[in-house]
């Protein structure tokens, strides 16, 4: 099989460790097309889902070819959704699995949110602060070209960091349980995001990032978080 992480060509497996010094900078400073909600599921509610999806979601760790070499993706993914909402990695067809209950209610309330529909998840589980995603942007065909994504966190506090493709200015955020990051707009267009190693000691993190496939194409893998 990307907080969407399958990877595709992004050229860094494995990004630079995170630096705890780095300036955070205020909510207000979050660039067109990001919009981070607080506590869109409350604490308690936050942790049981985090502790049903770790224990019952059948976890993959998939492979990239990078350099001529097959290499672990350093998370483990999971992909849901409707019936023919698949896409081809690597030259293999993967077939989303079906919704379970909580995903598909985990859906609705993000759907309702941002105003749109959905017909596929992807799940991130990183279990610790040595598992990471690359630079990337969520732009493959398939999801159109100005994409809204639902990105849903659980679990232990990651940073996340922004860069933009034309000066290279990056900025990062800390994302807590319970936290909605909506990407709308130019999000995919100007800014590359990633969630870099960390050699703080923090617990396992699940990220679902709900996004619409054109099911009519033949999608190429979707990228992460």
């Amino acid at each position: 099989m990307a907080e969407s992480s399958m990877m595709s060509n992004q050229g860094e497996l494995f990004p630079a460790a995170d630096d705890p010094s780095a300036p955070r900078p205020p909510e207000s400073l979050w660039p067109s097309g990001f919009e981070l909600e607080h506590g869109f599921l409350a604490q308690a509610e936050a942790e049981r889902v985090m502790e049903e999806l770790a224990a019952t979601i059948p976890w993959e760790r998939d492979e990239i070819m990078m350099y001529g070499k097959r290499l672990p993706v350093p998370r483990l993914t999971a992909w849901f959704g409707d019936r023919g909402a698949d896409y081809v990695y690597s030259g293999v067809r993967n077939v989303p699995r079906p919704w379970t209950a909580t995903l598909a209610g985990l859906r609705d309330l993000v759907a309702a949110r941002c105003g749109v529909t959905f017909n596929s998840v992807l799940l991130n589980l990183y279990r610790d602060g040595s598992d990471s995603v690359a630079w990337h942007r969520d732009d493959e065909p398939e999801l159109g070209r100005a994409p809204t994504i639902g990105s849903l966190s659980l679990g232990a506090t990651r940073r996340f960091r922004l860069r933009n493709r034309e000066s290279g200015h990056a900025l990062g955020w800390d994302l807590e349980s319970g936290s909605l990051l909506v990407m709308s707009g130019a999000s995919q267009g100007d800014w590359e995001h990633c969630v870099s190693k960390t050699k703080r000691p923090v617990g396992a993190r699940i990220n679902l990032t709900f996004r619409q496939i054109a099911q009519a194409q033949r999608p190429s893998a979707p990228n992460s978080e």
